[in-house]
Formats: C-alpha cells, sequence, structure tokens
C-alpha cells in the first residue's frame, strides 16, 4: 500500500449531515452467516473498506458464492451471496486476512468444525496482534491449532475436525473470542455456551437469531452475559440492511461536540446500546446529542444522530464499566477531550495496546506533538484539554489514529499533516471526502483509489 499524505488546515466549525459506512463489525458477521448459511442471502448498506473485503475474499476462498456487488461494486450495491451451508471448500491458498483481526478471529471459529486445513495470515500489523485467546478454546472443542511465537501470533494454522460442544468462560469480554466460539459451536453436537464477564458487543447474538438459530441469552449482575445455542445448527440466508457504522460517524460527531456552533447528523447510524457509550460521554460533557428517526432491522435499532458543539465542554473521567461501549471510539473521544476544560481521562482498556497500534502510546505522542498533555497509563490515558497547535503525525499504519487526528485538525491552530492516510481505506474509503462536505479544508495526495 503506498503512502497517502493527509493535510487538514484549521476553519469554521463543521456544519452538515453525512452517511457513514455500513457497520463494519455487522458487515464481517453477515458475510460469513451468508456463507454458513444453504442458499440466497442479500446484504444491503455492507462495509465496503478493506477489511469487509477481506473477509469476502476469504469466505468466497471457502465456497461462497458472488452473484452480485463485490468489493470493486459501487457502495450502493448490495451483495448478493450464495452460501455453502456445513460444505466448505478447503482453501487453495492461504486465508489472507489483510488488517482486519475480526477476519481472522471469527473465521477461526468457522474452519475449526471443518475436516479440512487452513492457514489464516495477514499484513505485518496484524502479525503483531494475539491469537492466543482463541486458539484455547477451539483446542478444548477439539480442533487442532498452532501459531508463531508460541502459539501468540499470526499466521494460525487451523486443521478443522469433528467439534465437541464446551462451556467456556472468557478470561476478558471480547465479543470476537464469543463470536468464534458461537461459530464454532454451530458445527458442534451439544450445547455451547459461552459467558463474558462484562458488556461486549452483542451483534453476532442478534445475527443468529434473525437468521433462525436458537439461542439463549442470560444477563449477568456483572453486565456481562452467557449464551448457549445447540448445534449442530445451520443458519437460514439472510436479508439484511446494515445500519451505518458509529465507530466510523465518531470522528465527526465528537468533532462537532469540541466546537462551538459546529452541529453535524450522522443519518441511519447504529443504536446499538452497546456500541453507543461515545454519545453518553459526549452528553456527559456538555455536547448537546439528539436522535430521531429510530427504525429497528433484524435486531439491529438504528438512527439519525445530532450533536452540536456547546460554548466549551467540561472534563469528564469515563468509568471503566463505560468502557467496553466505547472501545473502539476511544480515538474520537480524544477529540473530546482535548478541547474540554480540565482533565479527562479513561482507565480499564488495556487492550488498546494490542490494536492496529500501540494506540494509548501513538495517541500521547500525537498530541504530545501538537501541545496538548497527555500522560499514559498502562490501560488508559489522561488528556489536559487546550487548543492544539499544528503537526505532523504519525499514524503508525492505524486507520483510527488517522482519522481521530485529521478531525482533530478542524480546530487546531494551524495545519495538522497526517504522515500516512492509507490505513483509513480499511474502514472508511471515503473519509475525507465526508470530512470536505462537512467542512474541513482537506488536502489529499496519492492515488484516486487511495483517496
Amino acid at each position: 500500500m503506498s503512502s497517502v499524505p493527509l493535510t487538514v488546515r484549521p476553519g469554521a466549525p463543521l456544519s452538515g449531515s453525512f452517511r457513514p459506512p455500513g457497520d463494519k463489525s455487522i458487515t464481517h458477521r453477515a458475510v460469513l452467516l451468508a456463507l454458513l448459511a444453504r442458499g440466497r442471502s442479500e446484504i444491503r448498506g455492507a462495509n465496503h473498506g478493506e477489511d469487509c473485503a477481506h473477509t469476502l475474499a476469504c469466505a468466497r476462498a471457502l465456497g461462497l458464492g458472488l452473484a452480485g456487488g463485490g468489493p470493486d461494486a459501487a457502495p450502493a450495491a448490495p451483495l448478493t451471496l450464495e452460501g455453502r451451508g456445513e460444505r466448505l471448500d478447503e482453501p487453495r491458498a492461504i486465508l489472507d486476512c489483510g488488517n482486519s483481526g475480526t477476519a481472522l478471529r471469527l473465521l477461526a471459529g468457522i474452519v475449526a468444525a471443518r475436516p479440512f486445513l487452513s492457514i489464516l495470515a495477514g499484513d505485518a500489523s496484524l502479525s503483531r496482534r494475539p491469537v492466543d485467546r482463541v486458539i484455547e478454546p477451539l483446542r478444548q472443542m477439539g480442533a487442532t491449532l498452532h501459531a508463531r511465537h508460541g502459539d501468540r501470533l499470526p499466521p494460525l494454522v487451523v486443521r478443522g475436525a469433528t467439534l465437541r460442544p464446551i462451556r467456556y468462560a472468557l478470561p476478558i469480554a471480547s465479543a470476537q473470542v464469543a463470536t468464534c466460539v458461537l461459530l464454532a459451536g454451530l458445527g458442534a453436537r451439544g450445547e455451547t455456551q459461552v459467558e463474558l464477564p462484562g458488556p461486549a458487543r452483542d451483534h453476532t447474538e442478534r445475527m443468529l437469531a434473525a437468521a433462525g438459530v436458537a439461542l439463549e441469552r442470560h444477563d449477568l449482575p456483572s453486565g456481562g452475559r452467557r449464551v448457549t445455542l445447540g448445534g449442530p445448527a445451520e443458519p437460514r440466508p439472510l436479508s439484511l440492511a446494515v445500519p451505518g457504522d458509529i465507530s466510523a460517524a465518531a470522528f465527526f460527531l465528537a468533532a462537532a461536540a469540541a466546537s462551538p456552533g459546529a452541529r453535524v447528523t450522522a443519518l441511519g447510524v447504529s443504536l446499538n446500546p452497546t456500541r453507543t457509550g461515545l454519545l453518553e460521554v459526549l452528553a456527559e460533557m456538555g455536547a448537546g446529542i439528539e436522535i430521531a428517526g429510530r427504525t429497528c432491522e433484524g435486531g439491529e435499532e438504528r438512527g439519525d444522530v445530532t450533536v452540536s458543539g456547546p460554548d466549551r465542554l467540561a472534563a469528564f473521567d469515563i468509568p471503566a464499566t463505560w468502557v467496553p461501549r466505547l472501545i473502539d471510539e476511544i480515538p474520537a473521544w480524544m477529540i473530546a477531550a482535548s478541547a474540554a476544560a480540565g482533565r479527562s481521562s479513561f482507565s480499564g482498556a488495556a487492550e488498546l495496546r494490542h490494536k492496529e497500534s500501540d494506540r494509548i502510546a501513538t495517541l500521547a505522542r500525537g498530541l504530545a506533538r501538537l501541545g496538548i498533555s497527555a500522560r499514559e497509563r498502562p490501560d488508559g490515558l489522561d488528556i489536559e484539554g487546550g487548543r492544539a497547535r499544528g503537526g505532523r503525525i504519525e499514524a503508525e499504519g492505524d486507520h483510527r489514529i488517522a482519522m481521530a487526528f485529521a478531525t482533530l485538525a478542524t480546530r487546531a491552530a494551524g495545519p495538522v499533516e497526517i504522515d500516512d492516510a492509507a490505513s483509513i481505506a480499511t474502514s472508511y474509503p471515503d473519509f475525507a471526502a465526508t470530512l470536505a462536505a462537512l467542512g474541513g479544508a482537506v488536502e489529499q495526495t496519492g492515488s484516486p483509489a487511495a483517496r
């Protein structure tokens, strides 16, 4: 991937409405459930970023048919997919997950239940992200798995088998690991159960139910849940409209909260309660939050979210119990925290050190370059609000870091250059165009495809 520098100059507060790309988490799951269904599924409004394109390519390598849409189709084009049920093809080559940890971990659960060999790998960033969390439960179910660096890091080699069901208590509340086990459980005979110790995304359970898979869910006093499904089970084909990705919309909503007079509306965005923590945080900091046009499809609620900026935000310490509901939005929260009066902080997010970059360290370094005081802690960050100056940011190949600092630049004292914004294409190919449409002064070089 060639380098794509991006410069954003300060200007008037952002204003207007936009429609974010389809939710990335939901798109990954929809494609993989379509693979496991027997017959034709239609997915409308799918995320067309590179991460989901890798999931689609891996599913096709396992036998998924593509009757319409695809990675090169217009973003509005639906995906029409022909599923294979339980009879998947043995992949002829390495399953390339690119930069997507979601793709790798969810696919591991699927191929673990098939009697063939699969190798899951990705780019340099993905090769630094742990896979031992999925190896442990899948080994308990009877699959054979090996990975690099003492079975910790990709590539991941999976020899599938006839699986046995397990009752598995996750050591941390990871929606990806829970989904991996549940997808493997679809191929096991008997009840597979996962228990999450705290809050985490529940898109998988909602989508399995929408696809006709019987499951039981019990919420726990800790905020976690216990999910049980019986196997073998085959999901039925999906007809699904994917809501807008609130994690993608978050950058523009946080920028609106941080700028007096700004008013930005994200249209048709996901309102899944496991994903709306940032909206609650912005409201606590004093931003105006309005939600209109609520609808629900496939168990997923959506609506139009408008955020407006007050004269100045108030500092706010995010409770650790809230963090799971905005873990991907922490880089967007940084935009608001850096503008607030006083010191804002979060804790309980050590997993941020194992994303596409070490996000805690990368955020702290970037803020320091722009003259904003930030103090790292092992599992969090303290940010002292102030006026950001211009400067150059190293995004470390992390799409959310690049988008966060590009959007913060709209309220800086000088231009902010992102050293390489190519990673943004993994989740939001039209990010720069959306920022410009809302009033951002954007300068981007590179190929039209990269833009």
